[in-house]
């Protein structure tokens, strides 16, 4: 399994242009195995639209409902487990709770976690599909 950031799920369920080939061929051979997807980033995608940077062509519960039915996708809940992981995260990441959320299901769960978001990528103690953008 793999994990999905917030944005490459939307750009997944989209189609979207800004994932490259690359990492299309890359998410597709892993539906399989699963694409693994935070709970978290339904309330990423819910408040997005709320303040409006996101526009999705259905509304957001019926959006949410079809994009987490998606093949491969799996929604992952927020375990004890994950939600201590998140506030304990070793060395120095930044302090929003939803990549703090994603980057403690990608270290519990022991799967890479597709991202083009610079601050994860950079940060050490997470496995990113770095190779992949």
């Amino acid at each position: 399994m793999i994990i999905l950031g917030t944005h490459i799920w939307v750009w997944w369920v989209h189609g979207d242009e800004k994932l490259s080939s690359e990492l299309k061929d890359h998410i597709r051979m892993h539906e399989a195995d699963g694409l693994g997807v935070s709970d978290i980033s339904s309330w990423e995608v819910a408040k997005l639209v709320e303040r409006g940077r996101l526009i999705l062509p259905l509304p957001v519960g019926e959006w949410l409902q079809q994009a987490s039915t998606e093949p491969g996708v799996t929604l992952i809940p927020l375990s004890p487990r994950i939600a201590a992981e998140s506030t304990q995260l070793p060395g120095l990441f930044h302090r929003d709770p939803a990549d703090q959320i994603i980057v403690a299901t990608a270290r519990v769960l022991g799967c890479p976690l597709v991202t083009l978001d610079s601050k994860i990528r950079d940060y050490p103690y997470v496995v990113t599909d770095l190779n992949v953008s």
